[in-house]
């Protein structure tokens, strides 16, 4: 962990904090963050060439695991094509459209960039259908980077018996 501890303290220099999310911080368990070098699969390298079983897989969304063949080669298709257009394309169209046809149920979606902002945009759509103000959200657990979520946010388990 030598070289993570180091390059944690040059993080901190350059970087609020040393990570990009409190959740990141590892200092509510008592640790420093382990910095990652790469990672294939389940598995995690970090930068002094330790292998972890990575059960975060990127907080939820990593389910086919890091570096999934599949998934690099549509990555690699798709960054042929351009990265960033700021605007709509015929692919955000076609997945759209194969979500809500696997669930017939919802009517109509919308594409964000984080989990946060699927939260904000949520709150938006329930408050301005409900017309209610108050939502319900858990001691504890962590809704987005949400000024108004994070009152009590934290690992359960960190902050047990406290």
């Amino acid at each position: 962990m030598r070289k993570s501890k180091a390059l944690f303290a040059a993080s901190k220099k350059v970087i609020v904090g040393g990570v990009d999310s409190p959740v990141r911080a590892f200092r509510s368990v008592g640790g420093d963050p382990v910095f990652v070098k790469s990672a294939r699969g389940s598995h995690l390298t970090d930068a002094d060439g330790k292998d972890y079983v990575d059960f975060v897989l990127s907080w939820g969304p990593m389910i086919l695991g890091h570096a999934h063949p599949s998934v690099v080669r549509a990555a690699e298709g798709a960054l042929r094509k351009g990265s960033s257009y700021g605007a709509p394309t015929e692919s955000e169209l076609r997945l759209g459209t194969a979500i809500r046809d696997a669930l017939p149920s919802m009517e109509r979606l919308r594409f964000v960039s984080s989990g946060t902002e699927a939260v904000m945009s949520a709150l938006r759509l329930a408050r301005a259908y409900t017309g209610r103000e108050l939502v319900v959200k858990f001691v504890g657990g962590y809704h987005g980077h949400v000024d108004s979520l994070l009152v009590a946010a934290g690992s359960g388990v960190a902050t047990l018996g406290r």
